[in-house]
């Protein structure tokens, strides 16, 4: 495995992460 592929995969998996985040904020605003 090289260094940029786990970078990428890593970078894939925090964004995603954050934009679930984002939409669960939107949605339920009430619990944040």
């Amino acid at each position: 495995m090289s260094t940029g592929l786990v970078a990428n995969a890593a970078g894939g998996v925090i964004a995603l992460v954050l934009l679930v985040y984002l939409v669960i904020a939107l949605v339920r605003p009430e619990k944040f």
